[in-house]
């Protein structure tokens, strides 16, 4: 095996490792998301503009992030960013032991702009391992992230039985997230800077180029779909089931665990699957798959019956993500500016889903408003063609 193989292999298991703190740490917060709700009396309307303000922080941070990772590299971009979302965990902390809203509201914010910049890097970084080893191994990366928020659902599960305070369980969470962070980055591929060329004028125009692209914006609109059908799982399941089943937070977060679990799996799959059907295949089989299963959750009367709704759920939106950013790296010149283009696409849905939903919650329920995830599922359907490999690897003009 060459150097180039051996560093290649290692580069991915930092990757895989990165992927699954940050899956992590995000799972720990979504899993006691019912009790943030309790300590402060919000409502549902009240939940979603409070998810809202973290997604503008990631909307602010997306554009910006692969340019960061392209200048500097994805390690220091990934180490840097995941500072900034534990220093917002120590705001989150504050806001609760203030019992104030707008304190929570900024620190959420700002873990979420740290958050925004580790996602970009370490896709960016993880397209890079892909062509260093000449595999499709993006599903793998995020079945990282996801086994990450397995763990995490289940310590939220155990520290929400135990009682555990919330400020005391995120605290340990980000420090423990920081340190494996520090550690894991060591094995990233050493930065190759992208040849700059011309003005700064010249850069900004390369940096703009993925927006005038209609493949890198229709694979966004897609990324857009699935991060919809996945972020209101994340968001709203747990919440779901305590509300919709009269049951506890620690069942909500086994709910949320189901969903995860789910996605896990099939992301372990992801790769087979996606070197034998082709992405657009498998993206829109899993589409019908993710529309069955939300259909089932939302308007089953038993909770068993839910929970495989929830799983088949979590096997539909499994590899809508990864392949897409998939399909944004697939020319290694501009895979940071196309995965940056294609995330802030993709994080709409951050910023018009947690508000739309809790609204609508607050008339018919949690379950009955997730019933509203049908619409962006069938327009993932429609538009995943744009996802199909590139037939070539010329640079695009800028």
């Amino acid at each position: 095996m060459t150097a180039a193989a051996v560093a290649g292999r290692r580069a991915a298991v930092a990757v895989v490792v990165v992927f699954a703190l940050n899956g992590f740490l995000f799972a720990n917060w979504v899993s006691r998301l019912p009790a943030v709700r309790d300590a402060l009396g919000l409502t549902p309307g009240q939940m979603g503009l409070l998810l809202l303000v973290g997604s503008v922080g990631s909307l602010l941070a997306l554009p910006a992030a692969g340019a960061v990772a392209q200048r500097w590299g994805t390690a220091p971009t990934v180490r840097g960013s995941s500072l900034v979302a534990a220093g917002g965990f120590v705001v989150v902390i504050l806001g609760l032991l203030a019992g104030s809203v707008p304190v929570l509201a900024l620190g959420l914010l700002v873990a979420q702009v740290g958050i925004a910049g580790w996602d970009v890097a370490m896709n960016v970084e993880g397209g890079v391992v892909e062509h260093a080893i000449s595999r499709e191994i993006m599903p793998r990366f995020h079945a990282g992230f996801s086994i990450g928020t397995v763990a995490g659902a289940g310590v939220g599960a155990v520290a929400a039985l135990l009682r555990v305070p919330v400020t005391v369980h995120l605290a340990v969470v980000a420090v423990v997230v920081v340190l494996g962070v520090l550690v894991a980055t060591r094995g990233f591929l050493p930065h190759v800077p992208a040849p700059t060329r011309g003005s700064r004028r010249r850069g900004l125009a390369a940096a703009l180029a993925g927006w005038r692209e209609p493949r890198t914006v229709l694979v966004g609109v897609m990324v857009l779909a699935f991060a919809l059908t996945e972020g209101a799982a994340n968001d709203w399941v747990a919440l779901a089931v305590v509300d919709g089943f009269e049951t506890s937070d620690a069942v909500g977060a086994v709910g949320f665990g189901v969903f995860v679990v789910a996605m896990t799996l099939m992301r372990l799959a992801g790769e087979r699957l996606l070197a034998r059907f082709g992405r657009v295949t498998v993206l829109r089989a899993t589409t019908l798959v993710a529309l069955a299963g939300l259909l089932l959750f939302a308007l089953s009367p038993w909770l068993w019956l839910a929970f495989a709704g929830a799983f088949l759920w979590g096997l539909g939106a499994a590899l809508g993500f990864p392949a897409g950013m998939s399909a944004a790296g697939d020319e290694p010149l501009h895979a940071a500016m196309r995965v940056s283009v294609v995330a802030s696409i993709g994080y709409l849905a951050f910023l018009c889903g947690p508000p739309l939903l809790g609204l609508l919650a607050e008339h018919v329920g949690y379950r009955y408003a997730l019933l509203a995830i049908a619409g962006p599922l069938l327009l993932g359907f429609v538009v995943s063609g744009a996802a199909r490999p590139l037939a070539d690897t010329r640079p695009a003009r800028v």
